[in-house]
This record gives structure tokens, sequence and C-alpha cells, in this order.
């Protein structure tokens, strides 16, 4: 997740930010999840406007299921992304914050909590659309990043719940992607190579864990270390202009992201925490530089 400290360096809320990043990435039939729509797609997906300011998430509390855009609107001045997490098995918002409580820095999150992608945090002031199918059941969306004093967004109140509920309109279709990236451990495929303009990229996660895909525009000169560090330390000038991208998505998820990218560098930076040894994904080598023309 964007511009945090490596989860080891905020002990406080080391339980929290592990949901998303340890929560159980084969999702298996939960008991309240409705049935694939039969019907052939024949509208376009519902725009779900979400505004991010500090430190709240202006929103519905209520939507349809089925293939939705979910528009973050950031009204910052500081960054804000949307991390979602799906509450299974009956769970409710209650439920949520009652084991949040209870968790120490060292315990996996319940079973209960999945890993449901959203959209990485643009530069404040500016959008990024995540499309992907929500089933119905109980969600909550959480920013990670931290402000200046390292303090995380959601320990000053950026958590939300929402409520997804079977849909009784039309059945949305899924946007034509031109590009696909594939998230590997600890990697990114990306078919065909990615040129200046407009694009809808197709993300999958074939991984063995949640992935991100945190895109930066960087300065001349500037690399994709130099960007993740940055993000660690908050010293010196920030080496590129966030670009959005998408939040942890979990194993065998699909999203499908527009971006608009103008000519230069940018890097690619995932920093959620392994599974394995809690070391950010970048320090995996998961971190990559790319050229559009």
């Amino acid at each position: 997740m964007p511009f945090r400290r490596a989860h080891q360096l905020i002990r406080p809320s080391l339980a929290l930010v592990g949901i998303l990043a340890c929560a159980r990435t084969e999702k298996a039939p939960a008991a309240d999840s409705a049935p694939a729509a039969s019907a052939m797609p024949t509208a376009e997906p519902t725009v779900i406007t979400i505004v991010a300011s500090d430190f709240k998430y202006d929103a519905p509390d209520t939507i349809a299921a089925g293939m939705v855009s979910l528009k973050l609107v950031n009204k910052g001045p500081e960054l804000h992304h949307i991390s979602i997490a799906r509450l299974t098995g009956g769970k409710t918002f209650a439920d949520f914050g009652r084991a949040m409580k209870a968790m120490k820095p060292t315990d996996q999150p319940p079973a209960w909590m999945e890993t449901v992608a959203g959209p990485n945090a643009p530069v404040p002031g500016g959008e990024q659309v995540l499309t992907e199918e929500l089933t119905p059941g109980n969600y909550v969306l959480i920013c990670f990043i931290p402000s200046a004093d390292h303090v995380p967004h959601f320990a000053k109140g950026m958590v939300k719940s929402l409520t997804v509920i079977p849909s009784t309109g039309a059945v949305a279709a899924a946007p034509v992607a031109d590009v696909t990236v594939m998230m590997t451990d600890y990697a990114w495929q990306i078919s065909p190579v990615i040129t200046a303009g407009k694009h809808i990229i197709r993300l999958e996660n074939s991984a063995t864990q949640p992935h991100e895909m945190f895109i930066i525009r960087l300065e001349k000169g500037k690399t994709p270390m130099d960007a993740a560090v940055w993000a660690e330390t908050r010293k010196g000038p920030q080496p590129g202009m966030p670009m959005g991208g998408v939040s942890g998505m979990a194993k065998g998820d699909v999203a499908y992201l527009p971006v608009d990218l103008t000519p230069g560098e940018y890097a690619l930076i995932c920093f959620l925490p392994d599974m394995k040894d809690g070391k950010p994904h970048f320090l995996h080598g998961m971190m990559k530089s790319i050229t559009v023309n």
C-alpha cells in the first residue's frame, strides 16, 4: 500500500495492517453470496463515488451487487486509498471492530476477513476508478496510509462500513481491456507494452498471496527504490507523482483499471507485507521501472 512505513515499524497498527495482506487468499463460496447471474450483460457498470478527505470516506451505505466502478475522489490534501475487506459468515462491522480491538500484533486476522481490491492513491485532488465484481455481503473500507506523524489514517477514523445487496437490475458487462497485467510473486507481467494515452488494464492476481500495484510518475533521474525509500522515511523531496493503481487484491481476483499516461518514466511498487517474513514486497523485488513512450 502506498506511502506507508513497513508494517514492522508501525507496531500499534500491525494487526490491522496485516488484514489485507494475510487474509485468506483462496475464497470458498460464502453462505451469503448470491448465485452467479445467468443473464447476458446488458448494462454499463454502476459508478460508485467515494470521496476521501482528512480523515473520512463519504460513500453510500448500501450498493447493489455486480460489476461496479469504484470512483475514489481524493479531496485531500493527504494521500488516501481504499483497501477493502469483505466480512463473510454473516459477520458485521461491529464484529470487525471487536476483532480488531482483541487482536495482538502477532495474530493472524480471522478467516472471515477476505481481501477485495480497491482504488489505490491518486495525487491529492485527483481521482482513480477501479471496476470489479462485488458479491452481496458486508464490507469495510479502510485507509492504511499514514500521515507525516506515522499514524495510519484508519486510526484517525478513516474506516467505513459498506453493505452490498443482491441486484435486481440489468447485468453489467466488464470493461474491454487492451492491456493485461498478471501479478505473481514478486512481479507484474505486462502485455503488451504500455504506451502513452488512455488504456484499460485488466489486472489478475495469480500469485500465492495478495499484491497491489501502486503507480508513480518519477521525476527525472529518480528510481523506484527512491520512491519506495521516500515512502518509508518521508525524508527529502517527493521523488514522483502518485498515479493511483490497485490496492491489495487476493489470489484469483480480477479488476479493471483505466489509466491515462503521459510519456515518461514510471515506477510500479508493491508495499504489502509478505505473508512469510513480514517484509514489504518491494524488498523481495516487487518494484518495476517502465518507460512510457
